[in-house]
């Protein structure tokens, strides 16, 4: 019976995925398009990728590319800021620029019927950012406003200290927003190398979905497209870390203790036993009630409100990673106990029961995760840029709901690096 159930529901994943990859050609340079069409609403959404330029391109000056892409959120150089988000607000325009570890992103998304005038407007962006020593000034000023607010946040204090211990002498060490001293020191011409060197026709990737045909976007994109220049690609930057079993502790005057830990987990993103670290995760600590670090250290012992754990894969990097708050006089039994169910994991594996639980959720909620268009064009995006097959997920679902216990037991068993966690705890 719920094999049936599995099988009608990835039909129904089925009709609603309907993504495709099409490649536009400027210069020579085919550029890869993650593409769906939607006929229900008449809007464009539509994203402008460049991958391997995100914070990871920080380098020595932290918190360079946040700045950059909120440069980019300051209008043009002859309009400026206010005029320029005049021109986006009468029409209806949202463009915003932002970053993650890996990628630099431009994001587009309007009405139909004014389309022409959005790609002019984000036409203009790209030829004329708002350079100004006045605006950087003033961003800068915000920037280092909010980074002294944060150091009484010990949520955010905890969590980048587990960073920069566990993912030392790595460019994940450095938190995206920056510290107070590398912000002070960024210059604009710092912004516009970084810039640059990123946006170009090499680098990119276009995800697009709306009430277009392909051919009509296509149209509407190239001459944008055509203003770039071609660029030089940035490899790919693959980060390589161990963690170590030690703890970071640093006393604030707080009423909770902060715990963060994290691990190595060696995993890709193109391992054909992924799925396994997938379900072990949820059952470890990433399905909240249920899951084994939530019954021992809050059902059963009281010690905390929450306390999640999950295994993070990365087309640069993968890892363990949880946080719990707890009383600072119960701080270090926590820690002990997170350390026990762990290695209790790792050696004894989960039961029957736990992996038909995970088998039921994971199969069970799946549709829920490409309901909208934007879920969609978002999955369809990270597979293709994690060089995986567009059916990968339904494949994934399959290979979930044939798991045997003793095949995910050996699974868990083999990856005792996980044992070597890093703790970074801020307390009283």
């Amino acid at each position: 019976m719920f094999k049936k159930c599995l099988f009608a529901l990835l039909i129904i994943q089925g009709s609603l995925m309907s993504a495709i990859i099409k490649h536009i050609e400027i210069e020579n340079i085919k550029i890869p398009v993650v593409f769906e069409q939607q006929k229900s609403l008449p809007i464009l959404n539509m994203q402008l990728v460049f991958q391997n330029s995100g914070y990871i391109q920080d380098k020595e000056k932290s918190g360079l590319v946040n700045i950059s892409s909120k440069l980019l959120n300051e209008g043009t150089k002859e309009l400026g800021s206010t005029k320029f988000a005049q021109k986006l607000e009468e029409n209806a325009i949202s463009l915003n620029a932002s970053n993650g570890f890996e990628t630099f992103v431009i994001e587009l998304s309007n009405l139909k019927d004014v389309s022409n005038k959005a790609f002019s407007l984000l036409e203009d962006l790209l030829k004329s950012p708002n350079y100004s020593e006045d605006t950087l000034s003033k961003l800068k000023t915000i920037q280092i406003g909010a980074l002294k607010r944060k150091e009484n946040d010990f949520d955010y204090v905890a969590r980048n200290l587990l960073k920069s211990t566990l993912f030392e002498n790595t460019p994940l060490q450095n938190p995206n927003s920056g510290t107070v001293e590398s912000i002070s020191k960024i210059q604009l011409k710092d912004i516009k190398g970084f810039l640059n060197n990123t946006i170009n026709l090499s680098n990119l990737i276009i995800v697009a979905g709306g009430d277009y045909t392909f051919d009509e976007f296509e149209k509407q994109i190239k001459p944008l497209l055509k203003t770039l220049k071609v660029g030089k690609k940035k490899e790919f930057e693959k980060v390589e870390f161990k963690s170590v079993a030690k703890e970071e502790t640093l006393i604030k005057d707080t009423q909770q203790a902060y715990i963060y830990f994290g691990s190595s987990f060696d995993v890709d993103v193109d391992d054909k036993k992924a799925y396994m670290a997938k379900v072990a995760s949820f059952i470890l600590g990433g399905s909240g009630f249920g899951s084994r670090l939530m019954e021992e250290i809050r059902v059963k012992r009281g010690l905390a409100y929450s306390a999640y754990g999950y295994v993070s894969i990365n087309k640069s990097h993968s890892y363990f990673t949880g946080y719990l708050q707890t009383k600072n006089e119960t701080a270090q039994e926590a820690e002990e106990l997170v350390k026990q169910i762990v290695k209790e994991f790792v050696k004894k594996g989960v039961t029957q029961e736990e992996l038909d639980s995970a088998k039921n959720f994971l199969t069970g909620s799946e549709p829920l995760r490409s309901e909208t268009l934007a879920q969609r064009l978002n999955r369809a995006f990270t597979l293709f840029y994690r060089g995986l097959k567009q059916n990968h997920s339904k494949k994934e679902l399959e290979k979930i709901q044939d798991l045997k216990l003793e095949d995910l037991n050996k699974y868990i068993k083999s990856h005792d690096e996980i044992n070597n966690l890093t703790f970074s705890i801020v307390r009283k």
